[in-house]
């Protein structure tokens, strides 16, 4: 029987803010930069207007204003829009930045 890995939650989530703008402009396309977040329209919601999606680029904490979906980073995010558990999402956003996810 194998142990199982831990995952680097933390490391994952620091990697990912460093390239938060480009991360979120891929995930959330069609947002824009205003000051240092990123506004969006939610896509997992009917959402008709930019401004109640928010993403902060420098802490990576986001939220919807309309609804109160939050989070403290780019993990939950990627668990947010992909409808994901945060391991799930956080072995993922690890491999899409080339990174190890496992301590």
């Amino acid at each position: 029987m194998s142990a199982r890995r831990k995952i680097a939650f933390r490391s994952i989530a620091i990697i990912a803010l460093r390239n938060a703008e480009n991360i979120v402009a891929r995930w959330l396309p069609g947002g824009r930069r205003e000051g240092r977040e990123w506004v969006a329209i939610n896509p997992t919601r009917s959402d008709a207007k930019k401004g109640s999606f928010k993403v902060n680029l420098n802490t990576g904490c986001w939220s919807d204003f309309a609804t109160g979906a939050a989070g403290g980073d780019l993990i939950s995010l990627a668990a947010y829009l992909h409808h994901l558990k945060q391991s799930e999402a956080a072995v993922r956003v690890g491999a899409m930045l080339g990174v190890d996810p496992y301590e």
